[in-house]
């Protein structure tokens, strides 16, 4: 489970606050809101509740009124803006570079067997690299395993939008013990529904009909607007659930 500690920006991190791996060839991973100043400083530039999360080795400071920064792994939920002979420009946020999609990214894709996606196309796709100077480039499967894992197009359904650490929580493995999250325990003993959460604060919701698609999103938004607790949530997902 991740620790938390309140930071502001300036702040430099001691030793004690990172995490030590027990695999010392784990290299330490830097997210949003920190900045290495060599050889081995670290500093804040946003305000916020510092998470570290000790298993995976890594360390950011969460901000969810912030703008998502794209970094490497993360997966996420972009849409096709146009295409060029060998990439997809997607569009990751309104307000960063499109990210490159290389058109054979996909699991056993060749040049014949290749999705044809088209402007507008919503695809669920994993950063694979991400800095100042250069575009992200996004792949839609595990560069660890060349599997797709869930990646690729998303056909049908609708996106949501969430704050960022909303959308960082319902990627947690343990959502209710580490995240405090219950409601799409919920709401899947009563629906039946895909699901694919971007870090970059869009999840896409695909379930039988417009009304039961709608309702998987609200009950998502409105518990991440009101911060609910866990009663508050089963209430939120039964009264939800009678109005349909």
């Amino acid at each position: 489970m991740a620790s938390l500690t309140l930071v502001m920006p300036g702040e430099f991190l001691s030793e004690d606050i990172l995490p030590v791996p027990s695999n010392k060839s784990v290299p330490l991973k830097l997210g949003p809101g920190l900045r290495l100043i060599p050889p081995s400083t670290v500093t804040t530039t946003l305000a916020g509740p510092l998470c570290v999360d000790r298993r995976k080795n890594a360390v950011w400071v969460e901000n969810n009124r912030g703008r998502y920064i794209p970094q490497p792994n993360d997966v996420v939920i972009a849409s096709v803006h146009h295409s060029s002979t060998d990439w997809y420009h997607c569009a990751i946020t309104p307000h960063t570079a499109f990210a490159l999609l290389p058109q054979l990214a996909f699991e056993g894709a060749t040049k014949k067997t290749r999705p044809q996606l088209t402007s507008g196309s919503l695809i669920y796709a994993r950063v694979l690299s991400a800095s100042k100077h250069l575009d992200p480039e996004i792949v839609c499967y595990n560069p660890s395993t060349g599997k797709s894992e869930g990646m690729g197009e998303l056909k049908g359904g609708m996106v949501f939008d969430v704050s960022l650490g909303m959308a960082r929580r319902l990627l947690l493995n343990k959502q209710r013990d580490e995240g405090g999250l219950i409601v799409l325990d919920e709401l899947a003993g009563e629906l039946a529904f895909e699901i694919a959460v971007g870090r970059n604060g869009k999840v896409w919701v695909k379930a039988d009909g417009v009304k039961a698609t709608l309702l998987v999103g609200k009950t998502l938004q409105d518990t991440d607007r009101d911060a609910l607790k866990i009663d508050e949530q089963r209430k939120l997902v039964k009264k939800l659930l009678r109005q349909t």
